[in-house]
């Protein structure tokens, strides 16, 4: 009997391809959702049922509740898969799927609501014995408590949209001159961003790694971690490249993290898939935020441990039990996944048009992750990953030979990609030697 009758998935592109391969394996028919744009998409020629739910722009469309519920409803899907993005980590959203009887495929909307306040969530991981940056006990009033907070923890500070993400309202301030200023855009930013200007002030560090720990908790309690992922390659808060384990810790580190961890998320009651963000430097973790959901960089992690996140984000969600612990999860060798954008590889300007050619590469340890074809018009509306690529090896040294043959293998024509950028990056010898904070990339492209 399948764990669900049908799946609506509340997504596009090539998360949406991903999810739609899980419920296959496992027998449960799909439902794809889409706008006009997105009406000869890849995931919407795969489903077994589509809805279309409204225009190109997103607000209208991949953002529309009312639009997706209806479509959920007229198709008689019983769960609801978010994916990332969107309405993934939408605490109302996940609450009216509920009410309307629908399973949300995701942790409950108590704690998407709770990890979505950054300040909450850093009051309560701190209450449950998870390191911090050192920063403002919550909302930052003014400026003149921002001066104090700064003058405590000492410049440069970094000021941060509480309820933001992805780089929207964050700015640093170097010293007590440049402090209003950034405080003052940082507001500004967050309001225009999330309609929310609150900020918060936490110590900058110069030369942190930003390390991830990715987790699967069940209904009953137990919680497992599926090891780090390190995602220190980042281009204006964005990740770019990401690898599991990471170069900078040892198996030591790795186990202490998640055992803290995974013995907090249970006392939390946290069910279904996240992961924990943490700024790692001079052998301390920082707890940054958490996301509730699905990681765009999740394949490593499947990759290193053999277990299919998506696939257990639904057995969780329909009530079965993890039925393994943590001693069960073996590690195995070396994975990293690159982003590849539609953008122009120098100014990284967005570049939607039509796709020539498509050749993926392939190969052993080779897996793409894409709703790419020839054919294809990439739109203007939406985010402008277009593809990952991952690979997995049994070191480091290994998957970084497999990355750089499987880049050359692979062909997008007709707009501009990054593939340019992951094919420099690969060369670089900091790369190589797994020497990078998160402030490396910055300079790099800087310098082409």
């Amino acid at each position: 009997m399948a764990l669900f009758q049908k799946i609506l998935i509340a997504n596009r592109g090539e998360i949406a391809l991903r999810i739609q391969r899980a419920c296959r394996e496992l027998g449960i028919p799909t439902v794809a959702v889409h706008s006009t744009a997105d009406a000869t998409a890849m995931h919407v020629r795969l489903a077994d049922e589509s809805v279309c739910i409204g225009p190109p722009p997103a607000r209208e469309s991949y953002l529309n509740i009312p639009a997706i519920l209806s479509a959920a409803a007229i198709t008689g899907a019983d769960a609801i898969h978010p994916g990332y993005g969107f309405l993934s980590e939408n605490a109302r959203f996940a609450e009216m799927v509920e009410a309307h009887g629908i399973t949300f495929i995701g942790p409950s909307p108590a704690h998407i609501r709770m990890m979505g306040d950054k300040i909450a969530a850093k009051e309560a991981m701190a209450g449950l014995g998870v390191p911090l940056v050192p920063g403002s006990a919550g909302v930052v009033a003014d400026i003149a408590e921002g001066r104090r907070v700064a003058q405590r923890i000492g410049y440069p500070v970094l000021i941060k949209a509480a309820a933001g993400g992805g780089g929207r309202g964050m700015k640093v301030a170097a010293d007590e001159a440049g402090l209003a200023g950034a405080f003052s855009l940082a507001r500004a930013e967050a309001a225009s961003a999330f309609g929310n200007d609150a900020v918060y002030i936490e110590k900058y560090l110069d030369r942190p790694r930003h390390v991830e720990l990715q987790v699967l908790a069940d209904n009953a309690g137990n919680v497992v971690h599926l090891g780090e992922r390190d995602c220190s390659l980042q281009r204006r808060h964005q990740k770019v490249l990401e690898e599991a384990g990471s170069p900078a810790l040892a198996p030591e580190a790795r186990a202490a993290l998640g055992a803290r961890v995974t013995t907090a998320l249970g006392k939390l009651g946290y069910r279904n898939a996240g992961t924990l963000e943490f700024l790692y430097q001079d052998g301390q973790f920082a707890f940054i935020e958490m996301n509730t959901r699905l990681q765009v960089e999740h394949p490593v992690s499947e990759m290193i441990t053999g277990i299919d996140l998506v696939r257990e984000q639904i057995r969780i969600a329909s009530g079965e039990p993890l039925g393994y612990g943590q001693k069960d999860i073996r590690f195995s060798g070396h994975a990293i996944e690159c982003r590849i954008n539609a953008e122009d590889p120098q100014s990284f300007m967005p570049t939607p048009g039509q796709i020539a050619v498509y050749h993926p590469p392939g190969g052993p340890g080779v897996r793409v992750d894409s709703a790419l074809y020839a054919g294809y018009v990439v739109p203007p509306y939406y985010d402008s990953l277009i593809a990952k690529l991952i690979v997995h090896a049994a070191t480091r040294e290994d998957a970084i030979a497999r990355l750089a043959r499987a880049l050359d293998e692979f062909v997008i024509d007709g707009i501009q990609t990054t593939l340019p950028l992951h094919r420099r990056l690969v060369e670089a010898a900091d790369f190589r030697a797994g020497d990078y904070t998160i402030h490396w990339l910055e300079r790099f492209v800087a310098q082409e």
